[in-house]
């Protein structure tokens, strides 16, 4: 999947923010705050096709049913797409 705005994941004190950088600075004022698996997702989407892939990898990583996996990578990449993060 492609990443349109420059935005760096950064853990800071347990806790995974994703910091705007470049000219990203310019229309995001903030910190974008991750929980363990919205992290685990930015941190492959670069190497995924589709949302059917994001799911296939977070079952095989996390201890969750395929329902709930799939309605959290729907809710997670929507989110992603209205701030015109992704594509």
């Amino acid at each position: 999947m492609n990443i349109k705005k420059e935005l760096v994941l950064r853990e800071l004190m347990g806790e995974y923010v994703l910091v705007p950088c470049g000219e990203t600075v310019l229309s995001y004022n903030g910190l974008f705050m991750l929980n363990e698996v919205g992290s685990f997702i930015w941190k492959i989407l670069p190497e995924v096709s589709d949302d059917e892939e994001i799911v296939e990898r977070i079952l095989e990583e996390y201890d969750i049913g395929r329902q709930k996996a799939e309605e959290d990578v729907k809710k997670y990449l929507a989110a992603l797409r209205e701030c015109d993060i992704i594509d």
